[in-house]
């Protein structure tokens, strides 16, 4: 093998190498999370969804350096819902996710209804736009 054949090989193997790493690099998600709670299941939902911040945090699934948000309001039908904001560390985790969470999936959709041809627990990707801070 000629030395011009050694060169172009380790060049081609350096550039696959430099590819599966941009490849392989993790893409994080943001996501807005909409859920409709049972009446009377409002409290479990909420502590539901703080355990499932908690344990997602412990298992290392989330982005440490974005923000965290859930807030409670009320429909027009006066009717209790959450929205949860977190970013994942990566895309795919949803998709693979730990047993753990998804046992708290599990829970939590079996605390929330369908409403208003919505359903009860709704997922939607968001990207965030500005972050400020009020200091």
């Amino acid at each position: 093998m000629s030395t011009r054949h050694v060169v172009r090989a380790v060049s081609i193997a350096a550039v696959a190498a430099a590819l599966s790493q941009v490849v392989g690099a993790e893409q994080p998600e943001t996501v807005m999370i909409t859920l409709r709670p049972k009446p009377g299941a409002e409290r479990a939902l909420a502590q539901t969804i703080a355990r499932h911040y908690e344990t997602a945090q412990k298992l290392n699934l989330l982005r440490e350096d974005t923000p965290h948000l859930t807030l409670q309001a009320s429909d027009d039908q006066d009717k209790t819902y959450f929205v949860d904001i977190f970013t994942w560390r990566d895309a795919a985790v949803p998709d693979n996710a730990p047993r753990e969470i998804q046992a708290i999936w599990k829970e939590m959709n079996g605390l929330v209804e369908m409403r208003g041809g919505r359903p009860g627990l709704d997922i939607v990707p968001v990207k965030p736009v500005a972050i400020t801070s009020g200091k």
